[in-house]
């Protein structure tokens, strides 16, 4: 584990975030597990997925 690590989750030990940042944090992963979920499932729409590219384009003769 790196050692910058460790003085971070120090610091926060020491000082806790807030009950607003908490519950920031909380929607915010509320939101992205809400639209995964939809994805799939298939309920999400159409023209908000990204376009899936190959990850290796063909060469030229």
């Amino acid at each position: 584990m790196n050692p910058n690590w460790l003085l971070r989750m120090a610091k926060w030990a020491r000082r806790p975030p807030s009950m607003l940042q908490l519950k920031i944090a909380a929607v915010a992963v509320a939101a992205v597990l809400t639209i995964v979920a939809l994805d799939h499932f298939g309920l999400w729409p159409e023209w908000a997925q990204m376009e899936r590219h190959p990850t290796r384009l063909p060469r030229l003769p």
